[in-house]
């Protein structure tokens, strides 16, 4: 298929688009075991929070206390025994990482709030309704299910649609594209039949009030 058939009038392929790296990989099963081992393990935290009652800060604490308490009571039996400590890693990030990422943080704030600020301005409708239609899905998503589920069904879609859609991005593309030329033609057609009448109807009362 050509450019003019795919999508937006794409060039590059999906997992170009995706950043051709790692992530891509995992995203299109490049790395099948990488990707099954991700799904497992999400499946498995999540199988844990559900039947353990368990919500994610308790068993974050949970699991950082007993660390605490496994890497202090070896710490203390090797000095009583003349043992070595526990080997740990000098763990420090140096001052261009820290920049870094600062440097995107900020970048990504002020840019999320100049948007925020045209928006309640009314700068930006376009975004306006994006924005408020993407809220909309979430309070109504958020209402039938909980954050936690909510996380893993997103990766779990994550994980698939991007890989089924380049197994099958010819007859996809080939049948949004249909559907987007009909839904185009629907349009024109109602623009012709019933807008159409309303502007003429509108121009026949502003002629009439005129005259």
């Amino acid at each position: 298929m050509g450019s003019s058939d795919r999508l937006f009038n794409r060039q590059r392929t999906v997992h170009e688009i995706l950043g051709g790296g790692l992530v891509a990989d995992v995203m299109l099963w490049r790395t099948k075991k990488l990707t099954v081992g991700i799904l497992l393990v999400t499946l498995a935290v999540w199988l844990v929070f559900e039947k353990s009652g368990y919500t994610l800060l308790s068993l974050v604490s949970s699991v950082l206390l007993l660390l605490l308490v496994i890497l202090f009571l070896w710490a203390k039996s090797a000095e009583l025994l003349n043992r070595p400590p526990p080997p740990l890693p000098d763990l420090c990030l140096s001052g261009e990482v820290v920049n870094e990422i600062t440097g995107f943080i900020h970048s990504r704030i002020n840019a999320l709030l100049l948007t925020s600020k045209d928006i309640a301005l009314g700068k930006d409708t376009r975004m306006f309704f994006r924005v408020a239609a993407y809220l909309c899905v979430l309070s109504v998503v958020g209402g039938f299910t909980d954050f936690l589920t909510l996380g893993y069904t997103s990766l779990l879609v994550i994980l698939t649609i991007p890989a089924l859609y380049e197994k099958y991005e010819d007859d996809i593309d080939r049948y949004i594209l249909m559907g987007c030329r009909e839904l185009q033609q629907l349009c024109v057609k109602f623009d012709a039949e019933y807008l159409g009448r309303v502007r003429k109807w509108i121009f026949d009362f502003e002629k009439q009030k005129l005259s």
